[in-house]
């Protein structure tokens, strides 16, 4: 699922493409869970609207329409945005990247593997201008979409706890601390603080030195500080470079992410860590797989 970092790199690459265009008319597929807000009613909204900003919470994305409403965005697991013309493998099913050769991808990326119009690409944006499309393309429709009036409020959204690159220390180890659970499934509530998912879970928690599986409740307060510096840390240098492509995940222009090549611990189970040597373990948190290194993180 793409976290923080993933929604703020698309934030701020599909910013320019929607910013201050006027919605001609939007193409979207039939009514399903991906729509909270029915098709119908969307295009009705959102025709002649004006989107005068891009914002996000965690890993909510806003757009802002004049006169107040609001559009909500959600890429769920395996949710694309994109701009028209995005060329990348990573546009296609995995089970159709997973049957092409080398040479075959290699191909179809120099013929313009280009965002593709299918089935899955349950929303276009059209502009009056005659500016590129914007895509939303979501294969397992885990994704949403909500129309939010002005004035109005959204469970999802009035759930959520402080951004976690804007939540302090002080907040956080107030929250946390009065949590049994294991500081790694605090750090999943979403409600504690928003936008950490399990990737930058495990890389925070390996560069402050913390065991997954400690409860929460034993941190000190200085661990707290810890943490959220660390997590802050790896989540910001993550959005400078492009963020993870692990899976499905691609910045709207196409090109992948570069943060999975400085992964510590995530999803390298069984590989030596990058300090001390030591095999990296996976165990279940909260029946989400976790990765750490025993002996750097003893504390």
């Amino acid at each position: 699922m793409p976290e923080l970092p993933e929604v703020e790199v698309t934030r701020r690459r599909i910013a320019p493409l929607l910013e201050g265009r006027t919605v001609s008319r939007l193409t979207t597929t039939a009514p399903s869970y991906f729509f909270l807000t029915p098709p119908a009613e969307l295009k009705r909204r959102l025709k002649g609207r004006r989107i005068v900003g891009l914002s996000r919470h965690g890993k909510y994305l806003f757009a802002e329409l004049a006169g107040g409403d609001r559009l909500l965005l959600h890429l769920g697991m395996t949710g694309q945005l994109f701009g028209a013309g995005a060329t990348s493998l990573r546009l296609l099913s995995s089970t159709s990247r997973s049957s092409l050769t080398p040479e075959a991808q290699a191909r179809l990326l120099e013929q313009g593997a280009s965002a593709p119009r299918d089935q899955h690409t349950h929303l276009i944006f059209h502009f009056e201008d005659g500016a590129p499309d914007v895509l939303f393309r979501d294969v397992r429709k885990f994704g949403k979409v909500l129309f939010i009036a002005a004035g109005k409020l959204d469970k999802r959204v009035e759930k959520l706890g402080t951004d976690a690159l804007e939540i302090t220390p002080a907040e956080l180890g107030q929250l946390g601390g009065k949590r049994r659970a294991a500081v790694k499934s605090v750090l999943l509530d979403q409600s504690v603080l928003a936008g950490v998912g399990n990737i930058y879970a495990d890389e925070a928690l390996f560069l402050a030195g913390i065991r997954p599986t400690r409860s929460a409740a034993r941190l000190t307060q200085p661990d707290w500080t810890r943490l959220l510096e660390a997590a802050q840390w790896v989540m910001r240098r993550s959005i400078e470079t492009g963020g993870s492509s692990i899976s499905d995940y691609v910045q709207p222009d196409g090109s992948d992410g570069a943060y999975q090549d400085e992964r510590r611990v995530y999803a390298r189970t069984g590989q030596p860590c990058r300090e001390c040597g030591t095999a990296i373990v996976r165990v279940l948190v909260g029946q989400r797989g976790t990765h750490y290194c025993p002996r750097c993180q003893r504390r």
